[in-house]
């Protein structure tokens, strides 16, 4: 393997292994918030033990995730230094911003979260988690206005002689109308994560609890079940407004992308929209068919008309040979976009399946003690931190060849191929070291991850019955949940 490909592989890897951990955690410090506030308007205990047990998941989450997502940095500069040196006066600004501007409001105001119980006056106390979930979705802002450039690319222009872009307005790339729709997208898709995980982990303890005997505690998961089912239902309308606006501007900006995610091999009139293609996924078409389809959707979703024309993978080669060059194959692998596009919206059935059953078993004021509702609840944890890596994978993989996409409507001279962004320096030998070793690194981390995950919630049935007192006492609490 050339150190191409050897590059890819690693920042794929790392990427979707740092992305679990990011939807959970955009999703779950707002939700955290929310649940202390309900403490301090009601001053209900219940609340309080669901602040805490949602806390102690959030610090572990978050955590995982810092150290994960520093790795990427560093790929910048090793592995894909050409890239770094073509891009580097216009993404360092988003992602410097993110690091003065929201990355430390985070760990300012968590660390007074964390140890501030007892020092800080409730009203200060509360604004702490506050200002950590309004920092945290400011993150992922900045990140995405960084990742919307190579999606997208404005406010730079291209300076020949020094082969790089450079930028002329931050202001156009911090509202690059790709950002302003994904963005949307992907907070909304954290709550839909954090949502189902809050309501599978509440289920999951409801059921336990009810099956315990432990009425009083059963009910307190049960309204932590219901905030978190609410949350899934209305992350859900969000994430498919959301996601419809996304790919009606992909298929302007990026329509390979698009037919690749259909395999739409021929541009065609009321385009459908494809349940199951079975055959040769090549990037050429060959023996592609599609066994079920709905007629005209595709259509419908790229132009909000069932009888649009469209083009087809073979248009779109056609069209970018005459304009960039002949030689490069500019489709994406067409078996990895079609599946990764159908997986991200599938896996969504999880979430939903949870959310109607949930209500139904727990509707007049009910603590289930299904043991099936229970099973539910563990089964649908993964499906929405799956669906939304397989989307991720579909924005990154779609995207390819480049690197950083083509503007035909504006500054058309900033792109660069994946190929010629690698590092002449890096030899595949030393990709492979590093490969291995992340591997290695982040495979103990998802065991130590899983472990403390799966303690702490297990530690939650024995949390308001060993807690009381410091339930009705949160000043002189100790701080153990924080560590």
């Amino acid at each position: 393997m050339t150190s191409l490909e050897l590059a890819r592989w690693q920042f794929g890897i790392t990427t979707v292994y740092h992305f679990i951990f990011v939807p959970l955690t955009i999703g779950l410090a707002p939700l955290v918030a929310l649940l202390q506030t309900l403490w301090v308007v009601t001053g209900k205990p219940g609340w309080l033990r669901l602040t805490r047990l949602f806390g102690k998941l959030f610090l572990i989450n978050f955590a995982l995730g810092v150290v994960t997502g520093i790795v990427q940095e560093f790929q910048f500069g090793m592995n894909w230094s050409e890239y770094a040196r073509f891009v580097g006066d216009v993404f360092g600004a988003p992602l410097a911003m993110e690091a003065l501007a929201a990355f430390f409001i985070e760990s300012t105001f968590l660390g007074l979260w964390i140890f501030g119980w007892k020092q800080l006056p409730r009203a200060l106390h509360l604004a702490s988690i506050w200002l950590v979930a309004f920092a945290v979705n400011l993150s992922a802002y900045f990140i995405l206005a960084a990742n919307s450039f190579m999606q997208h690319p404005v406010g730079a222009r291209f300076n020949p002689a020094t082969g790089r872009a450079e930028m002329t307005d931050i202001l156009a790339v911090l509202t690059n109308n790709t950002v302003l729709v994904a963005f949307p997208h992907t907070v909304t898709s954290a709550f839909l994560v954090a949502g189902t995980f809050v309501a599978g982990v509440c289920g999951w303890l409801m059921v336990r609890s009810s099956q315990s005997g432990e009425a009083a505690t059963a009910q307190d998961f049960r309204a932590g079940l219901r905030l978190g089912l609410v949350t899934v239902i209305v992350s859900g309308i969000g994430v498919a407004v959301s996601g419809d606006a996304q790919a009606k501007l992909m298929f302007e900006q990026q329509p390979m992308k698009m037919a690749a995610a259909e395999a739409l091999c021929d541009g065609r009139a009321g385009a459908p929209f494809s349940l199951l293609a079975v055959g040769d996924l090549n990037n050429d078409c060959r023996g592609v068919r599609h066994l079920l389809e709905i007629p005209g959707l595709t259509s419908y979703l790229a132009r909000s008309d069932f009888q649009a024309p469209l083009e087809g993978v073979n248009d779109v080669q056609k069209r970018y040979e005459a304009r960039y060059g002949a030689g490069p194959d500019y489709a994406p692998n067409l078996a990895v976009t079609y599946w990764s596009f159908r997986l991200m919206i599938g896996l969504g059935v999880g979430s939903a399946a949870l959310a109607l059953i949930g209500f139904w078993l727990t509707r007049g004021g009910v603590a289930s003690n299904s043991e099936r509702f229970a099973r539910l609840c563990l089964a649908a944890l993964p499906t929405p931190f799956l669906a939304c890596s397989f989307g991720w994978i579909f924005t990154e993989m779609g995207r390819q060849p480049w690197l950083v996409a083509p503007n035909p409507t504006g500054v058309d001279t900033l792109r660069l191929l994946t190929a010629s962004g690698v590092s002449t320096a890096v030899s595949p030998a030393m990709v492979w070291t590093t490969l291995i070793g992340f591997t290695c690194v982040y495979g103990a981390l998802a065991a130590v991850w899983f472990y403390l995950m799966r303690h702490f919630v297990r530690a939650g049935l024995k949390h308001p019955a060993t807690h009381a007192a410091e339930d009705s006492h949160p000043e002189t609490a100790p701080l153990s949940f924080g560590y």
